[in-house]
Order: structure tokens, then sequence, then C-alpha cells
């Protein structure tokens, strides 16, 4: 499969309202594993997705709306398609349910079997403060820095340094990163989170190496796994975790979190710009 060529992305395509599970295309990992040869057998982690535009039928006739939040484990061979899983979930708005578990069934079955992976699915009240809060990412805010940049066109890993005579565990943030859809050109905006433990990173080197990433083409879990890998082989931190909080686009934000250390996805999981 080419998973570009294949997509729904970019394509006008009526939504139904029946529901239509066939609408689901799955998109392979490997390939872009392959390109990150033996660093992506590194990391641990997880897709969190949230469904804003998520509805269905009671019983009775009367619309249900639900925020959906979705966890794909990063083991899974295939992820989903975001296009596909817009007009999936929009497939639903006329469908009647008995109640909100037996929407969580259909929705954990299509999605497991269309990853070979179990898929963690929450729906979430629309007013529930507590569960959709959004939280500001502590760590030091890279952006402060007065830097140069001039290179846009492709990510720079060469950019990143880090200093062996001096080991300390931090947390970095940024809010400049943007890199663009590989089949519709649309750009893409994040939050990224670095956390690490060992050689001091370069702060200056770090921010214009997310800066670098500006016009380059890749989807967000595969951006998020390169950025892992090239801050792994560069930097060779013990410990490392990337989380990249990308902007809503079709109703669906997206965040891939990439770890070294752990397999329990992070309490924070939605940041103030999404």
């Amino acid at each position: 499969m080419d998973n570009n060529e294949s997509t729904l992305l970019g394509r006008q395509i009526p939504y139904p309202d029946t529901y239509s599970p066939e609408l689901l295309q799955p998109m392979e990992r490997a390939p872009n594993r392959h390109e990150l040869g033996a660093a992506a057998e590194e990391f641990a982690g997880c897709d969190i997705w949230h469904a804003w535009e998520l509805s269905w039928l009671n019983d009775r006739g009367r619309p249900v709306n639900a925020v959906g939040r979705f966890v794909f484990d990063c083991s899974s061979p295939f992820l989903v398609e975001s296009k596909s899983f817009k007009l999936y979930l929009n497939s639903l708005a006329f469908t009647k349910f008995a109640g909100h578990q037996a929407v969580v069934e259909l929705l954990q079955k299509d999605l497991s079997q269309l990853t070979r992976s179990p898929v963690g699915v929450e729906l979430i009240a629309p007013d529930d403060h507590s569960a959709l809060a959004r939280t500001r990412p502590d760590g030091l805010l890279l952006d402060r820095l007065d830097i140069a940049v001039d290179e846009y066109d492709q990510p720079r890993p060469d950019f990143l340094a880090a200093d062996d005579e001096n080991t300390t565990t931090e947390t970095l943030v940024s809010h400049l990163f943007r890199s663009n859809c590989p089949v519709t050109n649309q750009p893409d905006w994040a939050s990224m989170r670095i956390r690490y433990r060992g050689p001091a990173v370069d702060h200056a080197g770090l921010l214009r190496y997310l800066v670098s990433w500006r016009r380059h083409s890749g989807f967000h879990e595969h951006c998020a796994e390169q950025i892992f890998c090239d801050i792994r082989q560069r930097c060779r931190p013990q410990e490392l975790d990337i989380l990249a909080c990308f902007t809503r686009r079709g109703g669906l934000d997206i965040t891939p979190w990439r770890s070294s250390r752990s397999s329990t996805p992070p309490a924070w999981v939605r940041s103030l710009r999404q």
C-alpha cells in the first residue's frame, strides 16, 4: 500500500449518514520505521487522539454528543488515516445505540480490527471540565531564545549537540514546531515537550533543529518518532520522553508520545493550543 496515494486526504468525499466502518483506512507504520533503522526499536509510547465531532442517537432518536478520547499503542502494525477516521465517526450521527457502552464497544471493535492492536476508547461529556481541562506544560520554554534561523526545508539533526561533561535532567518546551501534511501540504502545528536525563542538550541547537522542520512533509506520528530518534542518536540521553501536541484539524487533535523509560501515557495530554 502506498501510504499517501491510497488515503482519502485531499479528496472530495461525501459525508455518510449511515454507519460505515468500511471507510476506515489503515496506514502501515513499518515503511517509516524502516527509514529510522534500529533506533525505532528504542521507544515505547502511544498516539492519543481527541475527536470533537462525535455524535449518535439514543434509542428514542435524540442526539447524544461526546468527546472521544482514543489511545493507539505505537507498537500496532497500523495507524488510522485521519480523514477516514473523521468520516467514520460522522457516519455514527444517525445510528441508534442503547447507551454509551454500546458505542464504546463498537469503536473498540472497529479500531482494534483496523490497527490489529487493542485501542483504548473513552467517551467524555462535552461539559466535563475536569476530563477536558487543558494544561500548561511544565518546563523551560525555548522560544525565548534569540536565535538566528535560516534553515527550514528539511530536519537538520546536525544542529543537535550535547555536553558529555555536564549531565542533567530537564524538561524543554517549544510552541514553534510546524510541519506539513505529506498529502495535502496543509501546515501542521504542534507544541513539543522534551524530557531527558543525560548529557546537557544545547538549547539553541535544539530550537534550531525543531524550526528546521518547517517545510518538511510528514505525518504527526512519524515526525515525533524521527525527533525522538534524532535526539537519541545525537545527544545520547539515558532517558528520553517526547510529547508532540498537534493542534486540531478536521475536529481531531493528535498527540504522539514516545518514551525510552515508560509505557504509561503521561497525565498531560492536552496543551493550551489543542
